[in-house]
C-alpha cells in the first residue's frame, strides 16, 4: 500500500486540493453523509484520509480539477505578484508566497484562475488532426508579465501542457521564468523577452497553440499600427491606433490551432468603441467569438480595473454557432464567487438566471453597432407588477418604523470609567484563552480574527465561520465573554499597523492587545450591549442593501413604463410627530 493511501489531511488541505474555500468543505461535511469521516486529529482540527477524500471528490464531481491537475502536497501554488527581485536568485518562492486557497487569493490570481477554468479539458490533448502528432500541446501568454496566468495553467493541467510566454519587460520576464521554474508540476516552459507586436518570439506557434490566455497591458495609449498595418495577423481588420486591445485579441487568435481556445481580458470600452465596430462585427460574423463575460470591478492585476473576458475559438470543420453567450457578473459582491472551475462555468452556462446570462443571436449583434457589452443584451431586473412595488414599499416602511422604535437608549455613566487593562498574552498565560492557527476548525463562541482588515467576530457555528480566518481564539466561557473581547479588541486592533498581505494582526501584535480587566458579570453586561448593537448594525446593513435594490428596481419600472412618474410620500400625522422637546436633544 502506498504512502499516499495512509496520508492524512486537514479540512484546509482538502479545500486547497479541490480549489475551493474552507466554507465549501464545511458545507460538504454537513450536507453529504457519504463525505469521509475523520481518521485522526481532534475535534478542533480533524484529519481525513487523502485516498478517501480524492475518491469522494471524483465520485461526486466536486473535484473537477483532479482529472487533469498534477498532484502536489499542497494543492495549487500562487506566484506573489509583487515578489521582490531578490527572490529571483533562489530556487523556489518563499513559503509565505505560496497559495493557501481561494479565500486568500489576490484579485490577479482570482482572474487568472477564472480565465484558465474556461479552457476545456481537450486543451491538454494532442491536436485532433494528423494521426501520430506527438508534440505536447502548448498554452501561450503573449503578455505574461510575471507568469501569473501561466502558473494558473500549470495548476490546472500540470505537466500535460507546455507553457510559453513573452514579456517586453526584462525584469518581469526573469521573474516569470523563475516562477515557472519553481512551480510544483514540472511543466515544460519557455519565456521570451521582446515586444509581441514588433518582435513576435512566438511565431513558431502561429496556428498551433492549444490555447492562449492573456491580460494585455492597459497602459498602451497606441499600438504600432503604422509599422504593422499589413501584418497577416489582423484577419478581422486592422485596428485603429487607439484600439490596442483589438490588436491583442487578433494576435492571440492568430496563434490558435483548429478548435483552440483563447481567453483575453479586455476593458469594457473595447466592446463599444466606434473605431472598433468593424472588427467586432467580423469577430461575430465569422463565429470566432464564443463568449463575453463581464467580471466584478477590481478583478485583475491593477486596482479598480474593470474587465470583460472575450472567449474566442478558431472554427474548424463546423458551422459557426448561432449565438454568442453573454454573462454579466458585474453585480457579484465578492470576486471570489466568479467560477474557478471548468465544471462551474459549464453549470453557469446551462443553468444561470436570465438576469445574468443570455445566448444572444449573432444576427442581433450585427443589427446595430456590434455592441459587445453583456449589460446591453441582458435584462438584469426581474419584472415586477405595480402591486409588487406597493407591497415592498409598505413592508420597508414598516421595517424602518420598527427599527427606529428598537434603537437602544443607554444610561449615563455616573462617573467616567478608569479601566485597568490586561493583555491577550497575559490572558493566554493564565489559561483564559488559547490563540490557535487558521487551520483550526472554529466552534460557536470562539473569537475569530478575519483577513483583509475585517473586524473580529464571534463564531456562530455556521459555515460562514470558515470564511477568511486568520486566527482562532478559543475562549474559556467561565472566565471571559466573547462579545466583550471582540468589541474591545476591535478598538485596540484598529490602532495598530498591519504590514502583512493578509491584512491581519500577527500573533505577537495580538498578544500585546489589551482589554479591560473586570469581573465576568460586568463583561457580560458589556457583551450583551455589544451583541445587540452588532445585530442592529447587521439588520441596518441588510436593510440598506435591500432598499438600494428596491430603488433600482423602481427606476427600472419607471423607465420601462410599469410605473407612472406621479408619486406620493408618507407624512407623519400630528399625533405621530415628536414634540419639540423630544427632537431638541437629538
Amino acid at each position: 500500500m502506498s504512502s499516499a493511501e495512509h496520508e492524512e489531511m486537514t479540512a484546509a488541505a482538502i479545500a486547497r486540493l479541490a480549489g475551493v474555500g474552507r466554507a465549501a468543505v464545511s458545507n460538504w461535511r454537513r450536507r453529504y453523509p457519504a463525505f469521509p469521516q475523520p481518521v485522526g486529529g481532534d475535534q478542533r482540527s480533524p484529519t481525513f484520509s487523502r485516498a478517501e477524500v480524492e475518491a469522494w471528490l471524483k465520485d461526486t464531481g466536486k473535484g473537477d480539477q483532479l482529472s487533469t491537475a498534477g498532484r502536489t502536497d499542497t494543492g495549487t501554488h500562487r506566484v506573489e505578484q509583487e515578489a521582490p527581485h531578490s527572490a529571483l536568485h533562489g530556487d523556489r518562492l518563499p513559503e509565505e508566497q505560496r497559495e493557501h486557497g481561494v479565500a486568500n487569493l489576490g484579485f490577479a490570481q482570482l482572474l487568472a484562475r477564472a480565465m484558465v477554468a474556461l479552457l476545456p479539458r481537450t486543451t491538454a490533448v494532442g491536436r485532433p488532426i494528423e494521426a501520430g502528432f506527438t508534440e505536447e500541446p502548448a498554452v501561450l501568454d503573449p503578455a505574461c508579465s510575471k507568469a501569473t496566468l501561466l502558473m494558473a495553467v500549470a495548476d490546472r493541467f500540470g505537466d500535460a501542457v507546455k507553457l510559453v510566454g513573452q514579456e517586453v519587460e526584462e525584469l518581469d520576464a526573469s521573474a516569470a521564468a523563475h516562477n515557472l521554474r519553481s512551480n510544483a508540476h514540472g511543466a515544460p516552459y519557455e519565456i521570451h523577452t521582446g515586444d509581441s507586436f514588433l518582435d513576435n518570439q512566438l511565431d513558431a506557434y502561429l496556428g498551433k497553440a492549444a490555447a492562449v490566455v492573456c491580460e494585455p497591458p492597459l497602459d498602451l495609449p497606441r499600438w504600432p499600427a503604422d509599422e504593422l498595418g499589413t501584418d497577416p495577423r489582423w484577419v478581422f481588420g486592422v485596428p485603429a491606433p487607439r484600439d490596442s486591445e483589438l490588436a491583442w485579441v487578433q494576435h492571440c487568435y492568430a496563434h490558435l490551432r483548429p478548435r483552440g481556445l483563447a481567453v483575453i481580458a479586455v476593458p469594457p470600452r473595447t466592446g463599444v468603441q466606434p473605431s472598433g465596430e468593424h472588427i467586432r462585427a467580423e469577430l461575430v460574423r465569422s463565429g470566432a467569438l464564443r463568449d463575453v463575460i463581464t467580471l466584478p470591478k477590481g478583478m485583475g492585476s491593477a486596482t479598480d480595473t474593470e474587465f470583460c473576458l472575450w472567449v474566442l475559438q478558431r472554427p474548424y470543420d463546423a458551422v459557426a454557432t448561432e449565438t454568442v453567450r453573454m454573462v454579466d457578473l458585474a453585480g457579484l459582491g465578492d470576486p471570489a464567487d466568479v467560477p474557478q472551475e471548468f465544471a462551474a462555468w459549464e453549470r453557469l452556462f446551462a443553468d444561470a438566471h436570465s438576469t445574468i446570462f443570455r445566448a444572444v443571436p449573432r444576427r442581433e449583434l450585427l443589427n446595430g453597432d456590434a455592441n459587445l457589452l453583456p449589460s446591453r443584451h441582458i435584462n438584469s431586473h426581474t419584472e415586477a407588477s405595480p402591486e409588487d412595488f406597493l407591497q415592498v414599499t409598505d413592508r420597508l416602511q414598516d421595517m424602518y418604523m420598527r427599527i427606529g422604535q428598537g434603537l437602544p437608549r443607554f444610561a449615563t455613566s455616573p462617573k467616567p470609567a478608569h479601566h485597568v487593562y490586561v493583555t491577550f498574552g497575559e490572558l493566554e498565560r493564565a489559561g483564559a484563552l488559547k490563540i490557535r492557527s487558521r487551520e483550526t476548525t472554529p466552534r460557536a463562541g470562539d473569537l475569530l480574527l478575519r483577513t483583509l482588515g475585517r473586524p473580529p467576530v464571534v463564531a456562530t457555528g455556521s459555515a460562514e465561520d470558515d470564511i477568511g480566518i486568520a486566527q482562532v481564539i478559543e475562549i474559556d466561557g467561565t472566565r471571559l465573554d466573547s462579545h466583550f473581547l471582540a468589541t474591545f479588541l476591535r478598538i485596540d486592533a484598529n490602532a495598530l499597523p498591519v504590514s502583512n498581505t493578509l491584512g491581519v494582526l500577527s500573533r505577537e501584535d495580538l498578544r500585546r492587545c489589551r482589554v479591560p480587566r473586570m469581573p465576568l458579570p460586568d463583561q457580560r453586561r458589556y457583551g450583551d450591549a455589544f451583541r445587540h448593537l452588532q445585530q442592529l448594525e447587521d439588520v441596518l446593513t441588510t436593510l440598506a442593501r435591500t432598499s438600494t435594490h428596491v430603488i433600482k428596481q423602481t427606476i427600472h419600472g419607471l423607465t420601462t413604463g410599469v410605473l407612472a412618474p406621479e408619486f406620493t410620500t408618507s407624512q407623519h400625522t400630528d399625533e405621530a410627530e415628536p414634540a419639540d422637546d423630544e427632537t431638541r436633544d437629538l
